[in-house]
């Protein structure tokens, strides 16, 4: 498919014409985008995931002991047998790291850059289940998977807008809705960030949450600048040996004082290079580091494993990304990143985009001492997995 081509899972609008038009603008209602979507969980498995310690769940109960309450998991089966009949719901994140099926939920939207992704979340609701009226700061593809659930969409807020009084969930106190639809099966709802809204299950349901990340501002200039900081010794400082005036004020600062220190950040910011590998480090880093699980090997025993016709894929944690700049390339893995010559360009994008590296589409690299050496770090880094059937 090209990129531009008008696909069934926007509507039959191309993807540059969604870009263009409603990504990050406005809602975008799909019916059939999925048109034969088996569920890929059950109730039962997605509440047996929120029994397991390493996944994040949460219960939310409109009239539980307060209202919309909150638990987070792990739970027990007790938990679930003590639900009410109606009106709460169960919402796991991550699934995608945990079931292939959820994963592979990726793939269609393929236009969208994949360090944009942060995860997959399914929520299994119970009628008239709801986790209330608010909004979020991501963008989101949200996918009726079981059931029907009903969407009341409002308008951009902020966090300025006034929310009920809860310890834990913002919601939203004075929501005003300008549209409504229910959701089959199969039908999608994109939502960009700010937009109210209020999801109401009709039936017992189920929804898919393809959630995708943006730093915020505060987040960029706090994690940027402390990668920064490494680069400066302590004898970097604020100088003013140009100081030629004597003041008349000693507690005045001056002008001069102001245009020194933009000259100091815009030096320290005015770094592409700098910029890039932390920007290709901070996207992807894992949204769980100790799910990324590192396996010992050395050269040798990857060659004979290829050559054995085995599969190196990518942990379900991992996220990988590439660049250039400079004449070189540079390859962001889970957190990491590593400069190369500009012809090994093409090895980075196959391990970044492949689904599977094996003898075949890495034999223009097997006898390269770099390109091994690359692989046995991701392999023990955990990036790389051997795969098992």
């Amino acid at each position: 498919m090209k990129i531009d081509q008008p696909i069934a899972l926007l509507g039959g609008i191309s993807p540059s014409a969604f870009m263009k038009e409603y990504w990050q603008k406005k809602p975008l209602l799909v019916r059939k985008a999925f048109p034969n979507l088996e569920n890929p969980l059950t109730p039962d498995e997605l509440a047996g995931l929120a029994l397991e310690e390493e996944i994040e769940s949460r219960i939310v109960i409109e009239h539980g002991n307060t209202p919309w309450e909150l638990l987070h998991g792990p739970f027990d089966e007790e938990t679930f047998k003590n639900l009410p009949e109606s009106n709460w719901t169960l919402l796991v994140q991550a699934v995608d790291q945990f079931v292939p099926e959820v994963a592979d939920l990726f793939k269609p939207f393929s236009f969208i850059p994949k360090w944009r992704f942060d995860d997959i979340m399914i929520s299994y609701a119970a009628k008239g289940g709801s986790v209330g009226p608010h909004f979020d700061y991501y963008d989101v593809f949200l996918i009726q998977s079981h059931g029907q659930r009903r969407w009341k969409i409002g308008a951009e807020e902020s966090s300025e807008s006034p929310c009920l009084e809860h310890p834990n969930l913002r919601l939203l106190a004075d929501f005003k809705e300008t549209d409504e639809w229910v959701l089959n099966p199969g039908d999608m709802l994109y939502l960009p960030p700010q937009f109210a809204h209020y999801g109401i299950a009709e039936t017992d349901c189920m929804t898919i949450s393809v959630g995708l990340r943006a730093p915020s501002t505060q987040e960029i200039l706090i994690h940027y600048t402390d990668f920064l900081s490494q680069f400066y010794p302590e004898e970097s400082r604020y100088k003013d040996t140009d100081q030629i005036a004597i003041s008349q004020d000693q507690h005045h600062i001056d002008k001069a004082t102001l245009a020194r220190l933009k000259k100091l950040l815009h030096e320290a910011l005015n770094d592409d290079q700098k910029l890039l590998t932390w920007f290709g480090q901070h996207v992807t880093e894992p949204k769980y580091t100790d799910l990324l699980l590192g396996q010992e090997t050395t050269e040798q025993e990857l060659l004979n494993y290829l050559n054995g016709e085995g599969l190196l894929i990518a942990s379900p944690s991992a996220k990988l990304a590439w660049s250039t700049y400079n004449n070189e390339s540079i390859l962001f893995a889970s957190g990491c990143s590593r400069n190369f010559p500009e012809h090994y360009t093409e090895l980075l994008k196959l391990i970044s985009e492949s689904s599977a590296l094996d003898k075949e589409n890495l034999s223009p690299w097997l006898q390269d001492a770099v390109a091994i050496t690359l692989l046995v770090e991701l392999i023990k880094q955990g990036t790389l997995e051997f795969f098992n059937e």
